[in-house]
């Protein structure tokens, strides 16, 4: 019988012994088994600390990055997670949630890259100033902690159960050492398999411990952070281990919660959120077998709609079919397994002393294409508990599976009342078209529950669900359900990192943090900012400006142009009494002149404007005003490449705009009011093109010297003539010899391949050219390479001197679509580039 491994200490392992027997969950079949004798705990966890150094040595886009690329890893073979999923019992739509639920995860906290910089840590907040001055001030960095994160995780989602962790503390640059529960460690073995082939993360990045070590939490340390899913019991007695107290190790518990949905009184019968409601229901109570730490355990509903809704939900819960969950006519499949089956029985039998069950038994069910004796089915059940303010059984015992308690209030006040009587839950909803409900109820139930979905018409098609955690959202809840956050965007992240408050002084703390600190040292450059690309412009790098005096007259024209006629600016009769002595200069005025102080009229690596992010005007200028202005690079942000752009990243430049009268000399009074006005301004600069050898005519003649008839390629079917002859044919086709042939790439692909051609990636290996079948060499139409070189040149001339008297006109490229001067350009660079790597040239 078959093992399910561990991958720890950079090697697929077994445990010791024959392990305890893991079932098929719809057959009953022992297929594999499951024991985490033999492992040597502390020294994966060590494993881990050390090795992730690569990690936390990476930037935030360099994670995010990795993490997206995993994604992509992983949703190509998902089909073969689902094969394995159903037999942990559940259906197609159970394992959709669970699979690309995870990978979704990676995606969502991949793209936060882009609020992180472009470095290892983290700069949070704004910068704090310590002295009358600025001379002395703080701000805070997070750094990646230098332990592992160890999480404990439940059966119920073995894939998204991992991932949504995963995916932050790896974006935060801490390893992970996962312990899935046994039940289902099986299909999180798989997905662990895909991650490590794939090579995509640094080695130690992940760790699998296949099911339960009783000893992990002996020997974490101070830098490590535990997260356990679970039940509140076990979770409350993990909590007092003594190893988390003594080293103060970070420990979020999300554990299983008693949530509630609330029906609106307004929603009766006949209205679509009536409806809504019941649906709702159903899928939590059926949608993974109710096996949700998120599934509506509380139905919560106005006293005289309560028979409504009993009967509604029976009729609806009469349609769910039970079986094998490989079927597509099966819409639930089985429990994990016998002994949750029997555990959800033991809870509802607690509940029904004082509620009564009125949908659903304990009788066997009647299921589709599978065996009820074999496998762990059950059928939905529905309680009634009519007086749920005196009796607590339904508010504090969850019943793991397809079961939930039905009960009804009489005002708002008491629905919002019983709704905290489950002492804290992940989530509750609340399905009404009355605003004035929804508002009252979330804000006086908010502080018992982790989510509050508001359901109605209105957001009902594009709603995630009551029981769908979302990444850039807090996943927990406080009281029973343990008190944590996982998830929720930045702040999920920043749980992974050391928050530390740094002091010194502006230039110093520039350094530091890779943000420009006002009144720091500004770093003179030989050239204009402007001039630089993006790699080339560091923080602090500055521009000082040549004066201007603002006249009336700019301040009149400025008027006209813009429609702005404020009283400040245009009558001066109405100064009296106003902050203004003079006639003053718009703001955005300031703004404008400024710019054009600044500005760069020359094309180069700024590619465009990217926007205002903050602007203030301390105080006014008047006209005969002279000003100068100081362009200082604040800070970098990375941009992933998008569309027909070249690779860009975005460049924040402080704007400071001085009073061009004050010097040395001024008093200090007089040198309080020096600064006029300050912005932050975002330019999109292009980075710098470095993949690629720009291939001039003297380039080409040189690598063309270095070709013989007998140089072999390194990849491909390619000859050396066959090779110089598909460039010939590729230039006759961008001189518009060659145009009688139909864009060979699908219209759904095309735009995304066209736009491939701006980034700086090269063309993959082996790329099969649509003109050239597959695997089969056309004949050659050139006598020798020396002929083809000499037709493969002239080919080029003509191609040069088509643009140069057609320079606005568009050809079409059999792979790439219509294109244009500039995009052929781009296209032969890549192209050369590719053939003549192909064939060692460039070397």
């Amino acid at each position: 019988m078959q093992k399910t491994q561990h991958y720890v200490l950079g090697q697929w392992t077994d445990g010791k012994g024959e392990g305890s027997p893991i079932l098929d969950s719809v057959t009953g079949e022992h297929f594999t088994s499951v024991t985490t004798e033999g492992l040597d705990i502390p020294e994966i966890l060590q494993y881990g600390r050390t090795q992730g150094n690569a990690l936390r040595n990476m930037t935030f886009q360099e994670r995010g990055n990795r993490i997206k690329s995993l994604a992509l890893y992983l949703t190509k073979r998902k089909q073969q997670f689902y094969e394995i999923s159903y037999r942990t019992g559940a259906t197609k739509i159970d394992s959709w949630v669970d699979i690309e639920g995870g990978f979704g995860n990676l995606f969502a906290n991949a793209s936060l890259r882009k609020l992180f910089p472009n470095q290892s840590y983290h700069v949070e907040g704004d910068p704090i100033d310590l002295s009358r001055g600025g001379r002395f001030m703080a701000h805070h960095i997070m750094v990646p902690r230098e332990g592992v994160a160890v999480h404990i995780n439940a059966f119920n989602f073995p894939v998204w159960g991992m991932l949504e962790k995963c995916a932050v503390n790896w974006m935060a640059g801490m390893p992970a050492v996962v312990l899935p529960a046994p039940q289902t460690a099986y299909l999180t073995e798989a997905v662990v398999k895909e991650i490590i082939a794939s090579g995509i993360l640094p080695e130690g990045s992940l760790q699998l411990i296949s099911g339960t070590a009783k000893n992990i939490l002996d020997t974490v340390e101070s830098q490590d952070v535990v997260t356990f899913t679970g039940s509140a019991s076990t979770g409350r007695i993990l909590k007092q281990h003594p190893r988390l107290i003594e080293e103060s190790v970070p420990f979020t518990m999300e554990a299983d919660s008693l949530n509630a949905a609330i029906l609106g009184e307004d929603a009766v019968p006949g209205t679509p959120e009536f409806d809504l409601f019941i649906k709702e229901v159903r899928n939590e109570m059926t949608v993974k077998c109710g096996q949700k730490c998120t599934a509506i355990r509380r139905i919560i509903v106005p006293a005289k709609l309560i028979e409504d809704v009993q009967i509604a939900l029976g009729k609806q819960l009469d349609k769910v079919t039970i079986g094998d969950p490989r079927l597509k006519e099966v819409r639930m499949g089985a429990l994990v397994n016998d002994a949750q089956r029997n555990s959800v029985k033991e809870q509802i039998e607690k509940i029904s002393k004082s509620a009564e069950i009125v949908y659903g038994d304990f009788e066997t069910a009647k299921t589709i294409g599978a065996d009820a004796t074999k496998g762990a089915f059950m059928k939905p059940i529905l309680l009634r508990e009519d007086n749920p303010l005196q009796n607590e059984a339904a508010h504090i015992t969850e019943a793991f599976g397809p079961v939930s308690t039905l009960m009804p209030y009489d005002s708002l006040e008491e629905a919002i009342q019983l709704s905290k009587m489950g002492k804290g839950s992940l989530v509750s909803s609340i399905v009404t078209n009355d605003n004035a409900i929804a508002k009252e109820y979330t804000i006086s139930a908010a502080t018992h529950h982790g989510r509050i979905l508001i359901l109605n018409r209105e957001s009902a098609k594009q709603s995630t669900g009551h029981g769908s955690p979302l990444p850039n959202l807090i996943h927990g809840g406080p009281g029973r359900a343990g008190g944590g956050e996982e998830m929720g965007g930045m702040r999920g992240i920043k749980h992974y990192l050391q928050r530390c408050a740094i002091q010194g002084s502006p230039t110093t703390l520039t350094e530091v943090t890779g943000i420009y600190q006002p009144k720091a040292a500004y770093k003179n450059t030989e050239d204009h900012p402007f001039a630089y690309h993006w790699e080339d412009i560091q923080p602090g790098m500055s521009l000082k400006t040549h004066n201007r005096t603002i006249t009336d007259t700019d301040i009149i024209n400025f008027g006209n142009l813009t429609w702005d006629h404020f009283y400040a600016h245009t009558d001066i009769t109405s100064l009296d009494g106003s902050i203004f002595e003079k006639r003053t200069a718009h703001g955005y005025f300031i703004i404008a002149a400024a710019a054009g102080l600044f500005v760069y009229p020359n094309k180069g690596p700024v590619a465009a404007n990217y926007g205002l992010e903050e602007c203030r005007f301390l105080r006014p200028v008047y006209h005969n005003d002279t000003v100068y202005v100081r362009l200082t690079c604040k800070q970098k942000i990375d941009r992933d490449q998008r569309g027909a752009e070249l690779p860009s990243g975005i460049v924040k430049w402080y704007v400071e705009v001085f009073d061009a009268t004050i010097d040395e000399h001024s008093s200090e009074e007089e040198k309080e009011q020096e600064l006029l006005a300050v912005a932050t301004i975002l330019t999109m600069v292009q980075k710098k093109q470095t993949v690629f050898t720009e291939m001039t005519s003297e380039t080409i003649k040189k690598c063309l010297s270095r070709l013989t008839e007998d140089t072999k390629p390194k990849w491909g079917v390619l000859t050396a003539q066959h090779m110089i002859e598909h460039l010939e044919q590729t230039y006759r086709i961008a001189s518009g010899e060659l145009q009688d042939f139909d864009v060979a790439t699908p219209e759904k692909y095309l735009q995304k391949t066209y736009e491939s051609l701006y980034n700086y990636e090269p063309f993959p290996k082996n790329t099969n050219f649509p003109l050239l079948e597959k695997g089969i060499l056309a004949d050659l139409q050139h006598p020798d390479l020396d002929t083809a070189k000499t037709k493969f040149l002239e080919a080029r001339i003509e191609y040069m001197r088509y643009f140069k008297e057609n320079p606005e006109s568009k050809l079409n490229n059999i792979v790439f679509g219509e294109l244009d001067k500039f995009e052929w350009y781009l296209l032969e660079r890549k192209h050369l580039n590719h053939h003549f790597e192909q064939f060692g040239l460039l070397d």
